[in-house]
């Protein structure tokens, strides 16, 4: 069991890439009485909420909401519009997009993996080109979806997915695109019409600044008419039975009433800083960041400066240092959480999370901690990162 009354004195910095910090606001809002999820208060909440949540998708398209993880939200896209033994291509980006494609073999499809091999290609975003070359060679169209991550929390890299549409529409290829942006939302600028998404995938416990348990399909007239030729078992996770409930705010099983009122709350808290400018701060953040990488003489994962994360950096250590020994001592010194290298990336990289509920302030003390950790670890240092951090944050001031 979790013991609650031994923590150090003062507040836990929470810089993993999510569960992002929950601010105050949200957990008063989440704590509201529960209501009756068949009576008409809710419906009249659940019709407000699924307007709201648009605007964050910056979409007109139905947006599904399940009280599951994103993986769930994973499943639900594959489910509701493949059939199986249908081809999927699908894009090695990092971690996650690894395990979307384990759970889409486990599921019954065929699928295909494009990227470079080893860790040098999760230094990268999706090339786009790459995929505009396999759909060329697809003359039958045997490939049904192209399943893509927008931001990869793994390796802090964020690919253009208004590139991946433009390959797929010069191909000419009839592929549904399917968009992984669970870390993204809210934090890196994303537009499900713009960009043409057919599915695209979310959570709660990253830019939308909630704890885990919600999960998102937001669905194009496309993927609803493919749904309703798929063959996929699918009962939870069917899109039909909800869309046909949310047409009156309801849903035909129990959702989960409190973290909704903590998502309408959070919608409120982005709209009213405005979403562009919560994409500046987030940009700023991870430059900053990068910027205390560089002074320390380390290498930032990602290669593509282009494709930087203002959600998440990796930062490389030399070989021979244990990121996790490392991440070890920072939480036990300095009540810092750093996220851990995830598959190839194990023991090689530790993970600055500058994403949600983060600000100048609470950045500083993330790099400020990191410094020492890696002084006391014994990690040579050419600079002081957190003076670089401090120059990139006062000249935005400025």
């Amino acid at each position: 069991m979790l013991k609650l009354d031994n923590h150090p004195s003062g507040r836990h910095f929470l810089h993993i890439p999510g569960p992002s910090p929950v601010p105050s606001r949200i957990l008063r809002a989440i704590s509201y009485q529960t209501i009756d999820h068949r009576g008409p208060e809710f419906g009249e909440f659940g019709l407000r909420l699924l307007t709201q949540i648009k605007k964050i998708f910056k979409t007109v398209c139905p947006v599904i909401i399940y009280p599951s993880s994103g993986t769930g939200a994973w499943e639900a896209a594959l489910v509701n519009t493949l059939s199986p033994g249908d081809l999927v291509l699908m894009y090695e980006s990092g971690h996650f997009a690894s395990l979307w494609k384990r759970l889409a073999d486990r599921l019954g499809l065929q699928t295909e993996f494009l990227g470079m091999s080893g860790l040098e290609g999760w230094r990268y975003g999706v090339d786009a080109q790459k995929i505009e070359e396999r759909l060329r060679q697809d003359t039958q169209h045997q490939i049904k979806a192209v399943c893509v991550v927008h931001n990869e929390t793994s390796t802090g890299v964020t690919s253009d997915i208004a590139a991946v549409r433009d390959a797929i529409l010069r191909a000419g290829h009839p592929a549904l695109l399917m968009v992984d942006t669970i870390s993204g939302l809210g934090s890196a600028d994303y537009r499900h019409d713009e960009w043409a998404v057919d599915v695209t995938i979310s959570g709660s416990q990253k830019g939308l600044m909630l704890p885990p348990g919600l999960a998102f399909n937001v669905v194009s007239k496309k993927a609803i008419e493919a749904s309703k030729v798929a063959k996929l078992p699918k009962a939870f996770w069917a899109w039909d039975e909800i869309l046909e409930s949310n047409k009156t705010g309801y849903y035909p099983t129990t959702p989960a009433t409190n973290l909704m009122y903590g998502l309408s709350e959070a919608i409120d808290m982005i709209l009213a800083e405005g979403l562009d400018q919560v994409f500046a701060r987030h940009e700023l953040l991870g430059r900053a960041c990068r910027a205390a990488i560089q002074a320390w003489g380390l290498e930032v994962l990602c290669k593509d400066p282009a494709v930087y994360s203002p959600v998440v950096t990796s930062v490389l250590l030399p070989e021979g240092v244990d990121a996790d020994a490392l991440r070890k001592l920072i939480l036990e010194r300095f009540n810092l959480s750093l996220g851990t290298g995830l598959g190839k990336l194990k023991g090689r990289v530790f993970r600055i999370g500058h994403l949600g509920d983060c600000n100048a302030l609470s950045l500083m003390a993330a790099i400020s901690g990191c410094e020492m950790g890696l002084q006391i670890f014994g990690v040579q240092l050419k600079s002081s990162g957190v003076v670089a951090a401090q120059n990139v944050l006062q000249s935005s001031v400025a």
